[in-house]
């Protein structure tokens, strides 16, 4: 038996009886019950990595708007399939302020999660033309997105694009759109794993690649403003957070407010649809359904078929925290830079024992400290450290599973690393390293 910080026995155990064929292609939720149960058993405490949520406190003004909604009685009156007018109008000026773009609050649709924004957005696009019935991931990226093309049963394709950063990304990305099948390219910024975000040049290329062969651009931008090497805080100011829709009429912006609220247990975001697509009109959508303009078909067709609506009070919330924001009267990003700072302190803990950090670059530029990281060590898979790290209390998932082809990686969170819990995990890294000679 080896001598690890977490009872060698036990987590062998646990992982046989868990039924996980890889622990390499296990879903976030199947780690996380794993690890729950080897806490539960052993009483230590796990440096839980393996979780994208949010470890702040929700924000109290959405609390106290939401219930003030429900004192009001919205609980017993449906939403409008569209969205309240007050947060229509908020997410318009949201993203004039912080974006500098220009989009009707028409255009402004609340959903339940950006989750389900894309699963929307998959849905109808796919129905637009017959010959494009694919969307094109450009990844590392959420693995739900892939599971929801495979649930609508839909075909998909990816590249991981860390290969393909600066000018080599056109003619990648155009390998694929020359074909002629793909609806709609989906991509987070900054990234969910990897922690890149795209340059203004890459952004310029996908847009304009994205008018030249007509497909919709898809950016999900659920860490909204948490590139922390600029100042995205000001509203009408700039830098502003940049975004692909400089650059092209072809986009939805999926808006989260998990994240940048810590309002995920509420499930709403927003999609941002573009004017111009909002208004497209297809004859193909006619045979699913009973409107051919884009946009009425993504709400009245799609989100009513999904929900019926984004729940009210939560709709409420989400409008004053935005208003909040948009008036200046609360700086969202001060709260949220909690989480640079600590993937700051903790990736150094990982160089100085020993490790890598996989995706480590923004074209020449080192990547920013944020929400997440990547990181590696020498002689090891993805595969092989998640599950080796397990024996050590340390928590995570592989890489693979993201569609990266960097299968020596796994993503790290830092939301739930308490302050308190960096001298352990100090303490379980040295043991690695001395346990694992380079």
């Amino acid at each position: 038996m080896k001598d690890t910080p977490i009872n060698f026995e036990v987590v062998q155990r646990h992982i046989q009886q868990s039924k996980i064929r890889c622990i390499g292609l296990a879903t976030i939720r199947e780690i996380k019950r794993l690890i729950n149960g080897i806490e539960g058993e052993t009483g230590e405490k796990f440096i839980r990595m393996e979780m994208g949520v949010p470890g702040l406190p929700a924000n109290a003004i959405g609390i106290q708007a939401e219930i003030d909604a429900l004192q009001r009685g919205c609980a017993a009156v449906y939403p409008d399939i569209e969205g309240i007018p007050v947060l229509k109008n908020e997410a318009s000026r949201f993203v004039k302020l912080f974006l500098d773009i220009d989009v009707d609050p028409a255009c402004c649709v609340p959903t339940v999660g950006s989750m389900q924004g894309g699963f929307a957005a998959f849905l109808t696009f796919s129905k637009i033309a017959k010959e494009k019935d694919t969307t094109l991931f450009i990844d590392p990226g959420f693995p739900v997105h892939h599971q929801q093309q495979r649930v609508l049963g839909l075909p998909f394709e990816s590249f991981d694009v860390y290969n393909y950063r600066g000018d080599k990304l056109r003619e990648k990305l155009e390998s694929y759109l020359i074909k002629g099948n793909i609806h709609s390219v989906l991509y987070s910024n900054p990234n969910n794993p990897s922690w890149i975000c795209f340059t203004e040049k890459e952004l310029r290329i996908i847009g304009e690649l994205a008018n030249q062969y007509n497909v919709i651009i898809i950016e999900d931008l659920a860490y909204f403003a948490m590139d922390f090497r600029k100042d995205y805080s000001k509203p009408g100011q700039p830098p502003h957070q940049p975004t692909v829709a400089k650059y092209t009429e072809n986009y939805v912006l999926l808006i989260s407010s998990s994240k940048i609220f810590s309002y995920a247990g509420q499930r709403i975001g927003l999609m941002i649809v573009s004017p111009k697509l909002f208004n497209t009109q297809s004859a193909n959508l006619l045979w699913c359904y009973s409107t051919d303009i884009v946009g009425r078909a993504l709400i009245y067709g799609t989100v009513y078929a999904l929900s019926a609506g984004t729940t009210h009070s939560t709709q409420y919330a989400l409008a004053a925290m935005l208003k909040a924001v948009n008036d200046g009267t609360f700086d969202f990003v001060s709260v949220v830079k909690e989480y640079g700072e600590k993937a700051h302190i903790m990736k150094k803990m990982f160089i100085g024992n020993g490790f890598n950090i996989v995706y480590d670059k923004d074209e020449d530029e080192p990547i920013a400290d944020g929400f997440y990281f990547t990181f590696s060590y020498p002689g090891f898979s993805g595969e092989e450290l998640l599950l080796e790290m397990l024996y050590y209390g340390i928590s995570a998932i592989a890489l693979n599973i993201t569609g990266s082809e960097r299968n020596e990686g796994i993503r790290a969170c830092v939301s739930h690393v308490k302050r308190e819990q960096f001298p352990i995990l100090e303490e379980r890294l040295r043991k690695f390293h001395e346990q694992h000679p380079r």
